[in-house]
């Protein structure tokens, strides 16, 4: 897919590369946005690229297909549900990542 732009921003690499949930946080205000519709999230932000890994780059919109809640409260209910989501989906890579996954219930 051609992205309509770089995930790393106007810093490229040389400023460091930005992963998953840090690219997805700069995205929202968590003073303003809450609380935040996942559709609405989608439609603003689904084509743009989150970089998962240093070969690995996909769309917001494949990441919140594995999401399953419609809406957030607040920013830690949104960061818990797309960290789920990630490691669902085989988006998550650093070592440990499954013992921080929460089963609802």
């Amino acid at each position: 897919m051609d992205w309509p732009h770089d995930p790393d921003g106007e810093k490229g690499s040389e400023g460091g590369r930005n992963y998953g949930h840090a690219v997805l946080a700069k995205k929202i205000d968590e003073d303003e946005d809450f609380p935040l519709n996942a559709a609405e999230f989608v439609e603003t932000y689904g084509d743009d690229p989150i970089r998962i890994d240093h070969e690995t780059v996909v769309s917001v919109r494949e990441i919140f297909e594995h999401v399953n809640e419609d809406e957030f409260a607040d920013f830690v209910e949104f960061h818990q549900a797309v960290g789920r989501a990630m490691r669902n989906a085989g988006y998550w890579f650093y070592e440990g990542a499954d013992e921080f996954v929460r089963t609802r219930g």
